[in-house]
């Protein structure tokens, strides 16, 4: 019986656990100038527990980047570089990569091309319901080919898909020992990766040893290079502050932070570099008999919001308004929003939608009132409660009824994915650095069998996707740029703030790619 995932792809939609299918990263900088340390280890503090290191889970995908490869990899600068492939092609239904010579797996069983099929094949297996993989893999069917004597695989998709060498180039290849028993995935790893999963502890921490011989990584990059670290361990820091205060004591080498809590840590000669998200991405549930599947109702509510205010309260500070779905350095990222959210006076709007109410009533319709449930989670970020909290007030104003509930993070998934109660929820996320990220949660079946947790139908955004699907890689992007810009008319989903966390090291560089994910073989550690 294949293995069943939880429909938790809120990692990817929602949070900041996004996989780096692309887009720009960049070097750490540093004031370190000090001697490098050779065979030493470095220590990561992680924001949440890994509950499976399976690299086509929900949880385990984006630590698949220590201990698995892809076929092709992409640079700080946003270009695709080598990774297992040392070169390749594609059209828009073809994508054919060609092998380096001499990868083997971590149990020392030499890589072919029908062993990277196979995990093409069981990646994209529907049946398997495997939403890491999911998040990585074309949204259509595709079949694979191999030649192990040319050592070439290819992938043929059932319709045109515009970006396949950043998205079958980019999925974790497991190793046929790993495809044997996939159930033991969760705590071992069988990859050809720069590291190997040596230790596993419920909650932390989790520990990998390099690999000896390993020259096949980005670019060609390899682990025989100085200061590269033997081990590197994770450990789980879920709050800010206390990452800021390891970085700051040496307690943690390297950690990600965002908020507040940035503002301390200048000055101190840490290697930084600055990540791009976007904080409060709204979704509003559109299922029927619900008041917000009413555009009419949506679009006043947004109308209704100050933008700036809500920005200055999501970053902390003084905020942007965000300008597209995904963050800055994703591919087609454009200047989206401001043309086209809703701005027109909403308590008219609502009027003329039929809601009424008498001086500061409630709003009502057909004897009903507009309520209203908001829900977010601190987990995703500390300064999204104070952000739906000035939603809620500006919608009381108006006069609906709203009820503020704030959340754990796994109740926010289990609203989302299984109950549907909801009317809006607000979270945070880099987004998806490919536009097609976005596809599923914007259009198609609700869950269980799809991932439109929030009903989305939205006829012209899914005529513009059909167009742009047929134009290979970027030549699309204008058309892209139109369906989100559809969306964001309709009011079927709303950026808050442009925002950033930053990647700090303390004795270390490292380079980021999209999302701040940590390029393994990039990590220095210093005296």
């Amino acid at each position: 019986m294949p293995r069943r995932t939880p429909p938790v792809a809120l990692t990817a939609a929602l949070t900041a656990a996004a996989l780096p299918l692309s887009g720009c990263g960049g070097v750490a900088t540093s004031s370190t100038t000090t001697p490098l340390v050779d065979h030493g280890t470095v220590r990561i503090a992680e924001s949440s527990e890994t509950p499976s290191f399976d690299p086509y889970s929900a949880f385990g995908a984006s630590q698949a980047r220590y201990a698995y490869d892809s076929l092709v990899d992409i640079a700080p600068d946003g270009t695709v570089v080598s990774g297992l492939a040392s070169s390749w092609q594609a059209t828009t239904t073809t994508a054919t990569f060609t092998l380096r010579a001499g990868i083997t797996c971590s149990d020392g069983t030499p890589l072919t091309a029908s062993a990277v099929a196979r995990a093409l094949d069981y990646a994209g297996d529907p049946a398997h319901q495997l939403a890491g993989a999911q998040t990585v893999l074309p949204n259509v069917p595709f079949t694979t080919k191999a030649d192990d004597g040319a050592g070439t695989v290819s992938a043929t998709t059932a319709a045109p898909f515009p970006f396949l060498t950043r998205t079958l180039g980019l999925l974790p290849i497991v190793c046929p020992a790993g495809l044997d028993r996939p159930e033991a995935l969760d705590r071992t790893t069988q990859g050809t990766g720069p590291y190997v999963l040596t230790r596993y502890s419920p909650g932390g921490p989790y520990e990998f040893t390099v690999r000896a011989g390993y020259a096949w990584g980005p670019g060609g990059a390899t682990t025989a290079a100085p200061g590269l670290p033997d081990r590197i361990v994770l450990s789980v820091v879920a709050q800010a502050s206390t990452a800021a205060n390891l970085l700051l004591t040496g307690g943690v080498d390297i950690a990600s932070v965002n908020g507040p809590d940035r503002a301390r840590l200048a000055g101190h000669g840490l290697a930084t570099e600055d990540v791009a998200t976007v904080v409060g991405l709204t979704f509003f549930n559109q299922r029927p008999g619900r008041a917000l599947a009413d555009p009419a109702v949506r679009r006043a509510l947004v109308a209704a919001l100050d933008r700036q205010g809500l920005a200055n309260v999501a970053v902390g500070g003084t905020g942007r308004p965000a300008t597209d779905f995904g963050a800055e350095g994703a591919v087609c990222h454009a200047d989206l929003a401001a043309a086209n959210l809703p701005a027109q006076d909403a308590a008219e709007a609502l009027r003329a939608a039929g809601w009424t109410r008498t001086g500061t009533g409630p709003l009502g319709k057909d004897g009903h009132r507009l309520r209203l449930r908001l829900i977010t989670s601190p987990d995703l970020g500390p300064t999204l409660p104070p952000a739906a909290e000035l939603m809620a007030r500006t919608w009381t104003a108006l006069g609906a009824d709203v009820e503020l509930v704030t959340e754990s993070l796994p109740a926010l998934v289990n609203a989302m994915y299984q109950t549907a109660d909801f009317d809006v929820v607000v979270g945070s996320t880099p987004g998806f650095a490919l536009p097609v990220g976005f596809i599923p949660f914007f259009s198609g079946p609700t869950p269980a069998r799809g991932l439109n947790f929030a009903a989305v139908s939205n006829p012209e955004y899914d005529t513009l996707v059909a167009q742009a699907l047929r134009e290979p890689d970027t030549t699309g992007c204008g058309t892209w740029n139109r369906a989100a810009a559809a969306l964001l008319r309709s009011a079927d989903a709303l950026p808050i703030a442009d925002g950033w966390s930053t990647v700090y090291g303390y004795r270390t560089t490292f380079a980021t790619t999209f999302g701040g994910q940590l390029v393994p073989t990039s990590i220095r550690l210093h005296r």
